[in-house]
Parts: C-alpha cells; structure tokens; sequence
C-alpha cells in the first residue's frame, strides 16, 4: 500500500494527493460512476486505496493523455468490459489444461498387462492342424 499503509483517506488529503479541489473531486464522481468514495458515519466521504488508484487512473488519461471526460469513461467502461472477456477466456483455458493435465497424468502412467483367461484357454484347446 502506499501513503503509510492508511486504509482510509478523507477528502482533503486526497485533494491535496492530487493537487485539486474538492469540489472537483466531487464533480469526477457524478462523472464517473465507478468513482464513488464510501461515506463513514458522519457522512464525510472515505477514500480507499483502489479508490485513490482509479482517481489516479482517471486524472492520467484527462490530464496527461488528453482524454474529454467522456473519453475516459468510455475507455474505462471498454477496458473494464475487455477484462472480464478476458477473464472468461482464461478460466476456460485454465479448465482446458486441467483437463489436459489430467489426460497427460493418465497417459504417463505404466501400463500393467492384463491376464486374459480366454488366451489361456485357447492356448490348452487343440487348434485344427493344417495338413
């Protein structure tokens, strides 16, 4: 964790974190939904560290990358959407390995000949001789 390992930070540390008001801070919020600081008893908004990583998030692709506000949701909501695509996909590939794995166990084990009581008794029968 950063920041002395806090768990939570109210709103003016993290307006000063950042070097921007709260009211700015209040305005991302309606902004971005996914921004949304939990409030403790006294109704005082209490940012967590995830919290303060998406601000940083958000505030990069607005200030350093030139991204309008609405830009950034929208990158934020496909990148969002493309990672649990993509988690779906690995879990499949991680069942399909298994499975595989499994299959490679199986396979690498010896095989034991198997007695097969029909072959011994044909061995003691009399075969028809060829003349």
């Amino acid at each position: 964790m950063e920041n002395g390992g806090k768990l939570y930070y109210g709103i003016k540390e993290v307006s000063e974190m950042f070097a921007i008001n709260a009211s700015k801070l209040r305005y991302y919020e309606k902004e971005f939904p996914t921004l949304q600081p939990k409030k403790n008893r006294s109704g005082d908004r209490v940012y967590t560290q995830a919290d303060i990583d998406h601000l940083r998030e958000i505030l990069v692709l607005t200030n350093d990358k030139g991204y309008t506000l609405p830009g950034a949701r929208e990158y934020l909501k496909t990148r969002d959407a493309n990672r649990r695509e993509h988690a779906v996909y690995i879990n499949k590939l991680k069942k399909i390995k298994a499975g595989l794995e499994k299959m490679r166990v199986s396979l690498d084990k010896p095989v034991e000949p198997e007695e097969d009581e029909s072959k011994d008794e044909s061995d003691t029968e009399e075969s028809p001789v060829k003349q």
